[in-house]
């Protein structure tokens, strides 16, 4: 386990999680889902549908957000095809989640001063995120955190999305730090398990998305309430 605080000495670089670890977006997502399934003339979904789904990229989130408003209009669940509709989803997804990025979401408290601690500590620091590039950039722009990172990279980055390990041994070579010297911090099992295959310690916040399941629950070397506790 790692002993928290941490020893800036440990490591020479960390890689953070944005969607539920920096940026509490369930707001932005509903808003977007919401407007694109209008336009798709299908019902809503509730919030807390949502926050289940979140952590594994825009395609899975989408597919799924529609299958789960075709099953409750009615749909047999074998019978249901996503990939007819998913074009025409993600174009009107993209359309509304970049006019609004970033207006219904809030920084979580401590995520500022963790990360300046981090960087006052000598960290090289990127943010990894499973959301498109696209909208990664302007979302930590408008939150006032693109000025701590020296690597920002998107779902869309790479040719595979956590949980695969591939992400974070490419950012860490982008960083120039070794694997066992990089912490990975975020919220949930696909952070979590993307470090442990990729040889990274990992810190969980207890706060964020995982799925429905607690974040104590999920195998990782610490867990903390706020960034700031981290240095």
């Amino acid at each position: 386990m790692i002993a928290l605080p941490l020893n800036p000495a440990a490591f020479d670089a960390a890689i953070i999680d944005l969607d539920g670890t920096m940026v509490d977006t369930l707001g932005d997502f509903a808003q977007a889902l919401g407007r694109m399934l209008d336009d798709l003339a299908l019902p809503g979904i509730e919030r807390t549908h949502i926050e289940r789904m979140v952590g594994k990229g825009s395609e899975h989130l989408i597919k799924s957000v529609l299958h789960h408003v075709l099953a409750q209009a009615g749909q047999a669940p074998a019978a249901i095809n996503t990939e007819a509709i998913y074009p025409q989803a993600w174009a009107r997804y993209q359309h509304h989640y970049l006019a609004i990025n970033g207006q219904y979401a809030q920084v979580y408290p401590g995520v500022p001063e963790g990360l300046h601690a981090l960087r006052s500590a000598g960290l090289r620091l990127a943010c990894l995120t499973n959301k498109p590039t696209a909208f990664a950039l302007p979302l930590l722009r408008a939150k006032g955190l693109d000025g701590f990172f020296d690597q920002v990279f998107g779902g869309d980055a790479f040719e595979r999305k956590k949980p695969d390990p591939l992400p974070l041994v490419k950012t860490c070579a982008a960083l120039g730090s070794a694997l066992a010297r990089t912490l990975m911090v975020g919220d949930s099992s696909n952070d979590a398990q993307a470090a442990r295959a990729a040889g990274c310690p990992v810190v969980l916040v207890t706060y964020g998305y995982n799925h429905g399941q607690p974040a104590t629950d999920v195998d990782a070397d610490g867990w903390v309430g706020s960034l700031a506790l981290l240095a």
